[in-house]
Order: structure tokens, then C-alpha cells, then sequence
């Protein structure tokens, strides 16, 4: 186990450690995870869910919980964490019970019974969680034989997946997920995505297709609008779509369109104020890459180019929108590239006009620009099928990680700026 606190020797960068208990993991990188105030960071471990103060650094218990759960997300008008409870470890679209948990006082309530269905998201004023569902039975051979639906190594909190070449070779992590991933994009399983009424439990269906649904998230800011994925290899499907719940019926809108073979766009998030979503771009796959962003409200398109060692599993913005970090990958990855094991800070910088000569057009067009890198923890010990899931706190100070580099899980935190 790394100590409490040190200064990574490679950057000058001061890091704590904020678990004490091993196997404590943040959620996914684009899931609500502090305290409308932003005074705690909640986190999950193996028997309960509980908070990291922002300011003590002291991690506390919430609640314990003796059946399999499963830590959701928190609300952003409440002090409140939401979790589930199902029968199995495995989530799945198993039955499950919704919960919410006062994040003072640990005290806990029910906020719905779901009978069938995986929820993944919750909307800015709580009023709603969405999730997806499919039209087979859970246990159908159709879905439960396919390589995505086997139980996650705790390892890596993912399925491990396994693929080999036409020679009997066996391909690095990556390709073998993309292989899982085709699997379950071809078994074209009919899906539903719905919402449920926090306050009823009643569930409403809004939208179906033989697509992949997956990957909700609400806006943080707009009830109304939310965001979800048509899940595949990237390359073969148009992957970002928005949802607006208050159009009958909502008609999906596509945020970002492929031009050009192997080109692929993905890990999409939401910026703070709701206007705007970014995504790695990269054009082609694994040689030219990009963070792209595209504002709902506006219309305007920006993309800052990065080098092939900066890629990352996935980026994260500033509540400012000032500065990205990104945890970086290593060479099993999608840039497979090696010396990229590193946690970075990016600064973003636009490309001025030549001779401060403006485009007719240069309104419609791309914003073009690029980031400017510098290296906040050395991550070589990083096994990243384990994602260390990158986020700034709400501050903006500090940048939230996991990592198994000391052989067990835990949660760190690097501040930004350098002392």
C-alpha cells in the first residue's frame, strides 16, 4: 500500500491516498460523484458506501450494507447517494431494489422497485432515473452466452475478456473486448430505454431499438435532456445520441457523425453547465487523435489535437471547462503506444487565424486547437484494464483517480497545481 500522502518523484506533484480500506473504487468517470456542495467525494467499498471529506481528506462509512449492491450515482439537488440491491452480485437486468442513502445521517429508503431493467442514470432534479432493459428473459441463451454477460473480474471491475487470432494467437486485451463487444452488437437483442418517477416508481418507456442501447446520463443541469450510446465496436456505429424527454415522442439527435472508415468517437461526458459534450475523437482509430466537443445549444464544434502518447482511457473537464486531465493508457490499449502510462493535465489551446485573417465561414466550421500537456502521476505500475477513471474535484484542485499500482485498489488524489 502506497502511504498516506507523497510527492511523485517523475512530476513534483503532491498525491494523497484517500481509501484506507482495499478494494474502495470511485464510480465511472462521468457519473455524479460529490455532494451538491462538493464538501464529499462518495466511493463504495466491498461492505458499504462512504464519504471523503474535500477538505480533511478523512475517509468516513455512510452505511453498511450487507447484500450484494451496487453505489449508482449521487444526486445533484441532495445530499444523497443512490444504490442498488439485487438478488446477484452480477447487475445485469436482473430485479433490483433502488435506494437512497442520506449522505449525513446514513439514513437510508427505499425509492423503487425495478422488476426488470439496469438503471443508469438520474436527472438534475432527481425527479427521474433511466435505465434500459431488453425483451428477453436475463437467464435467454441469446444474451446470457455472450462474452459481455459473464460476471466481472473483481480485479478490473470489468469482464476479462479473451480472443484469438485466426492462428491461434491471443489478442491483447483491447482487440479481445472489441470482439465481445461485436458479439453482443450482433445479436441485435431488442432493447427499451425508460424512465422511472422517483416519486411514484412508475416506469414509462420512451424509446426502443434492436440497437445496443447503453451508457445513460442525464444532463447536470437540464432535467429534460438526456444523453445516451448505441454501445459497439466503434467503428460501426454512430455512438452519441441526446434525448429530449419533454418532446412527445423524443426523437434522438445525433451528436457526432462518422465521415471516414475506422473513424471512431466515444466516451462521452457532459460539461458542468450542461451545454456542452466532449468525447475522444480519433481519425482514423489508434493513429490521429483528437478531444472533440460539441455545444447543444449553439451548434459550435471544437477539437484539440493530442499526441499518440497522451491518448487516454478516458478525459475529464474542469468545472471551468479551463483545464482536461486524462489518465492515459498503456501499449494494450488503443493507441498502443508505450511511455503513455502517465495521469495528465491539459491545457487547451486554440489555433489563431494566419495574419489575423478571419474565414468567411469560420463561424460554421471546426474550432481547431490543441492540448498542452503536463504529467501529474506516474502511472507505470497500472495494470489499466482496471481504469483509473479520472475526475477534477469540484474545486477544481485536486484530480480524483484509482489505481491498482500497489497491488490492491485504492483511491488517490494529485493536486493540480505544483508546490
Amino acid at each position: 500500500m502506497f502511504p498516506a500522502a507523497w510527492t511523485d518523484k517523475s512530476t513534483g506533484h503532491r498525491i494523497r491516498r484517500l481509501s484506507t480500506e482495499p478494494g474502495t473504487s470511485t464510480l465511472y468517470f462521468n457519473y455524479s460523484s460529490f455532494t451538491p456542495s462538493g464538501d464529499y467525494l462518495i466511493v463504495s467499498t466491498p461492505t458499504c458506501i462512504s464519504k471523503t471529506s474535500l477538505s480533511t481528506f478523512e475517509t468516513t462509512p455512510i452505511i453498511s450494507i450487507s447484500t450484494p449492491f451496487k453505489l449508482l450515482f449521487t444526486g445533484r439537488k441532495t445530499r444523497t447517494a443512490y444504490y442498488s440491491l439485487q438478488a446477484h452480485a452480477t447487475q445485469g437486468y436482473t430485479a433490483k431494489t433502488i435506494c437512497a442513502v442520506d449522505i449525513d445521517t446514513g439514513v437510508s429508503r427505499v425509492v423503487c422497485e425495478v422488476e426488470k431493467g439496469n438503471i443508469q442514470a438520474l436527472n438534475a432534479d432527481e425527479t427521474l432515473l433511466a435505465g434500459v432493459d431488453i425483451d428477453l428473459p436475463p437467464d435467454h441463451p441469446r444474451i446470457a452466452n455472450l462474452q459481455i454477460s459473464q460476471p466481472r473480474d473483481p480485479r478490473f471491475d470489468q469482464v476479462d475478456f479473451r480472443a484469438k487470432w485466426p492462428d491461434g494467437t491471443d489478442m491483447c486485451y483491447a482487440d479481445a473486448k472489441e470482439v465481445g463487444l461485436d458479439e453482443r452488437l450482433e445479436a441485435g437483442i431488442h432493447m427499451k430505454l425508460f424512465v422511472v418517477d422517483t416519486a411514484t416508481g412508475i416506469r414509462r418507456d420512451v424509446y426502443s431499438s434492436t440497437d445496443w442501447l447503453n451508457h445513460l446520463l442525464f444532463s447536470p443541469t437540464d432535467p429534460h435532456a438526456l444523453m445516451f450510446c448505441h454501445e459497439g465496436p466503434w467503428h460501426k456505429v454512430d455512438r452519441m445520441w441526446v434525448l429530449r424527454l419533454d418532446q412527445h415522442p423524443p426523437a434522438p439527435v445525433k451528436v457526432h457523425e462518422r465521415e471516414m472508415n475506422m473513424e471512431i468517437a466515444g466516451h462521452e461526458w457532459w460539461s458542468h453547465d450542461g451545454r456542452t459534450i466532449y468525447y475522444d475523437l480519433q481519425t482514423p482509430r489508434g493513429l490521429v487523435f483528437w478531444l472533440a466537443s460539441y455545444n447543444i445549444i449553439t451548434g459550435e464544434r471544437r477539437r484539440y489535437h493530442l499526441k499518440p502518447e497522451e491518448w487516454s482511457v478516458h478525459f475529464n473537464s474542469s468545472p471551468t471547462a479551463d483545464l482536461f486531465c486524462g489518465d492515459g493508457s498503456d501499449d494494450t490499449m488503443v493507441s498502443h503506444t508505450k511511455g503513455a502510462t502517465w495521469l495528465y493535465l491539459f491545457t487547451p489551446r486554440a489555433v489563431p487565424d494566419v495574419a489575423g485573417i478571419k474565414a468567411k465561414n469560420a463561424d460554421q466550421l471546426v474550432k481547431a486547437g490543441y492540448l498542452e500537456s503536463r504529467r501529474l502521476v506516474d502511472l507505470a505500475g497500472q495494470d489499466y484494464r482496471y481504469e483509473p477513471n479520472a475526475m477534477f474535484s469540484p474545486n477544481g484542485k485536486w484530480v480524483i483517480y484509482r489505481s491498482n499500482m500497489g497491488g490492491e485498489r485504492h483511491v488517490y488524489a494529485v493536486e493540480v497545481e505544483k508546490r
